[in-house]
């Protein structure tokens, strides 16, 4: 059973331009992310999955830097990417991480993992109801399934957003596991994923705010500390 990790990102977004590369106290977001995700204790892998484009260059080239593995697919059909990322690397379990998930919780994603191996899950996302901040979305796949289920991918937002269909055809698909966040309420709703200059300001306050490392803040650490902020 291989489990594997993978950010999925682009350099030329639309909000943002060259975010995933946008530095945060002299380091690239991306590294943020890495550094998190490098704490997971139940996957076999790490990937970066960004487009062929020649515009992603500087995503590999980083990647290069920190002997982090990326993978290149297409630019649009971001859902056959993740597929092809993951067929790649023979993952039984693929990870969806986005690059502007800056704040990943290790400890979250091990349990979620955990679910998704010892119940042979399908699906294992922790996106229905929003209970957890965006910035924090986790989605775990088996791989099979969802080569499966592409041939439904037929419009353009299905393949842009990799696992809308299954959220939009919840009653055609089995064996999903929908992970909710129960302890910290104050977080359901909330926004801390980098997608405009105004979220990066408040994602450079949060780390600005740290007074011990970055990957040390789970959830109740960080909404405690936004409020703080307030």
């Amino acid at each position: 059973m291989k489990v594997g990790l993978i950010v999925l990102c682009r350099y030329n977004s639309s909000r943002l331009p060259g975010k995933i590369l946008k530095e945060i106290a002299e380091k690239p977001l991306l590294d943020y992310i890495l550094e998190r995700l490098q704490l997971v204790q139940k996957a076999d892998q790490l990937v970066v999955a960004t487009s062929s484009e020649a515009t992603d260059d500087p995503i590999e080239a980083h990647c290069q830097h920190r002997d982090i593995p990326c993978f290149r697919g297409s630019l649009a059909n971001v859902a056959a990417r993740f597929y092809d990322c993951a067929a790649h690397f023979h993952f039984d379990y693929a990870i969806r991480i986005n690059g502007d998930n800056l704040f990943t919780d290790h400890g979250l994603i091990d349990e979620m993992i955990e679910i998704a191996v010892s119940g042979n899950y399908n699906f294992v996302s922790n996106v229905k109801g929003r209970t957890y901040p965006t910035g924090m979305s986790v989605e775990i796949v088996k791989t099979a399934f969802y080569k499966s289920q592409m041939a439904y991918f037929n419009s353009e937002d299905y393949r842009e957003h990799v696992t809308l269909y299954f959220y939009q055809n919840l009653d055609k698909i089995t064996s999903v596991y929908h992970y909710t966040n129960q302890q910290v309420t104050a977080a359901k709703g909330m926004k801390l994923a980098v997608d405009s200059p105004e979220d990066l300001t408040f994602a450079t306050r949060i780390i600005a705010s740290m007074n011990r490392p970055h990957t040390s803040y789970k959830l109740d650490d960080l909404i405690k500390l936004i409020a703080s902020l307030r």
